[in-house]
């Protein structure tokens, strides 16, 4: 299980309180067999951090998200997270005029740098993985994709410590194709945790079970997760529909693993399936004349590539059977092959 700071303990509990708290919550993981390997800190939900927690334009708010932030890292290794991932659902604006956006990053910038010593200095073995949302509860969110959040990451001092937390929901929220912001994070290294639920294009976050609106999409995602060998956890950041009682959540969470681990089997049934394979082959054939001269620069790779002939028009006409493919990957889903 995973959980914000404030899930475990309120954010008004006294220090006894607190230690109370752990205790019993420690011997529930153990008599359940449950771990923690995530954790997170509320920054969002108390009028506090109304104008932002790392971002605000009061040095005090800013500096108190630090503290409450150490506070939930030491929390969350003490449960035995290895992954803290940093959701900035008030770092933004909803006017334009309260904040420059390059200092709005720069603040962030040294709260990430900030705590990441903080994580050194301690000897804590935990990395920290950013997650991206285009807006909401904000006007506008700062760092909006998984895209941009990457390219941050590349800026702090301890960039080798810190990836992405993609969720399906927020890319959704944003037009974006789920599975491509998954796969430019993995190709970077920097997958190091990931939320599952499902999303109307456009619509308000809605946190849906996993596969129950896009299963085409969910389909693609899972084929990738396990393609790859993705080794992180398979988080389902989703909610139970609010019609649903307590049976009702418990059908809701069986819901999400059981979409999940038919879709691997799906997944697994389109590489065995020899009409899709052969269209796979025959759309991605190649002699490899050319793989030796385009692989890796050199003048003379560049040469020899320049001396190549091409027909145009005969790559014009080449067939590219994306329909067939996507029926076959339809009927896959629909159980009729």
């Amino acid at each position: 299980m995973n959980f914000h700071d404030n899930d475990v303990i309120p954010i008004d509990a006294t220090p006894n309180d607190r230690d109370k708290i752990v205790r019993e919550f420690k011997t529930a993981l153990k008599e359940t067999g449950l771990t923690v390997p995530m954790a997170t800190t509320n920054l969002f939900s108390d009028p506090a951090f109304k104008d932002g927690a790392f971002t605000s334009n009061n040095p005090r708010v800013r500096a108190y998200a630090l503290q409450k932030t150490m506070n939930a890292i030491d929390l969350g290794v003490e449960f035995g997270a290895s992954i803290y991932v940093f959701w900035g659902g008030r770092e933004g604006t909803e006017v334009d005029a309260s904040q420059n956006g390059a200092d709005s990053l720069k603040r962030f910038r040294e709260a990430i740098n900030f705590l990441t010593e903080y994580v050194l200095d301690n000897g804590y073995d935990l990395k920290f993985a950013l997650e991206a949302k285009p807006n909401e509860p904000r006007g506008d969110l700062f760092l909006p994709t998984t895209g941009a959040m990457l390219a941050f990451i590349a800026t702090l001092d301890h960039s080798e410590m810190i990836g992405v937390n993609p969720e399906l929901a927020h890319e959704h929220m944003a037009g974006l194709n789920f599975t491509h912001a998954v796969a430019q994070a993995w190709e970077a290294g920097k997958l190091f945790h990931i939320d599952l639920n499902d999303q109307a294009f456009g619509r308000y976050d809605q946190d849906l079970r996993f596969g129950s609106y896009n299963l085409k999409s969910a389909f693609f995602l899972v084929k990738f997760l396990e393609e790859v060998g993705y080794e992180g956890s398979r988080h389902f950041d989703a909610h139970a529909y609010r019609t649903e009682d307590y049976e009702g959540v418990k059908d809701f969470a069986r819901g999400c693993m059981r979409t999940y681990l038919i879709l691997k089997e799906k997944a697994e049934q389109f590489h065995q399936d020899k009409e899709i394979q052969a269209l796979l082959a025959e759309i991605h054939a190649d002699d490899g004349k050319l793989t030796s001269i385009t692989g890796k620069y050199s003048p003379q790779n560049a040469a020899s590539l320049k001396r190549q002939s091409f027909d145009r028009a005969a790559l014009g006409a080449r067939s590219v059977p994306y329909e067939r493919l996507d029926q076959l990957t339809v009927d896959l889903l629909l159980g009729v092959r």
